[in-house]
């Protein structure tokens, strides 16, 4: 999973880097999460965890203050979560993660990024076996930590790997997971500083820079649109 992640983790974040774009992502996926289970954090962990997500991204507390209000106005408008899966030039396998208020322009929007630049879009559900879909937690490394320790403290709840990062520990466990990993950190007093999830890509393609440069036209277009975000199969 290592360098498969590690790439795509690289990507994401060129293709995140105005700051802007990420704010505007965050707080529609705030809108969808107050809409679903109320605005109090204390009772709706996934508001809370992507609080926890926009201060990681240093947005400032007005706007998350504001994405809640919106959220529980009734002129807000209602945002759906889809996906999208195709192919790519060279048979690279996307995944494209949608938050819009409008899933006819979206999906009109994926297709033509993909036929545009060599690829196809596909069924719902057809690149299910390229992905695996893990919850990722960052915390605040704890003073004295024994990463083994604490990855054997946590296997029970679902936790699979354990990586050390400078100030940082990366938890990665099973899509299901989620909700319990999350409590326990929390009961337990662990500092969360980013929570998530990912679809890391099993197997890797290798490319030509020439090939990946072909490949990257896709994302810089769907760079294009706020609702999007993707995930690929991935370039050496």
């Amino acid at each position: 999973m290592g360098r498969a992640f590690e790439f795509r983790k690289a990507r994401k974040f060129k293709r995140w880097g105005q700051m802007a774009k990420t704010f505007t992502r965050i707080g529609k996926d705030i809108v969808i999460a107050v809409k679903a289970s109320g605005p109090d954090p204390s009772t709706n962990s996934r508001l809370r965890a992507l609080i926890q997500n926009a201060k990681a991204a240093n947005m400032p507390k007005d706007n998350i203050d504001r994405a809640i209000k919106r959220a529980i106005s009734k002129e807000e408008k209602d945002y759906k979560e889809v996906v999208y899966e195709g192919y790519g030039p060279y048979g690279v396998a996307i995944v494209v993660e949608t938050a819009t208020d409008n899933p006819t322009r979206t999906v009109a929007n994926v297709r033509h990024a993909f036929t545009k630049y060599g690829g196809s879009l596909g069924t719902s559900g057809c690149l299910d076996f390229l992905f695996d879909r893990k919850s990722v937690f960052k915390i605040v490394t704890p003073e004295n930590v024994d990463l083994e320790e604490l990855e054997l403290e946590m296997i029970d709840l679902g936790v699979e790997e354990v990586e050390a990062e400078e100030e940082n520990v990366v938890l990665y466990g099973t899509f299901e997971s989620y909700g319990a990993i999350q409590h326990y950190l929390e009961e337990k007093g662990y500092e969360i500083v980013n929570s998530e999830f990912e679809r890391i890509p099993v197997d890797t393609k290798e490319l030509t820079e020439e090939q990946e440069a072909e490949v990257q036209k896709i994302f810089e277009k769907f760079d294009e649109d706020d609702d999007v975000q993707s995930y690929f199969h991935n370039m050496k």
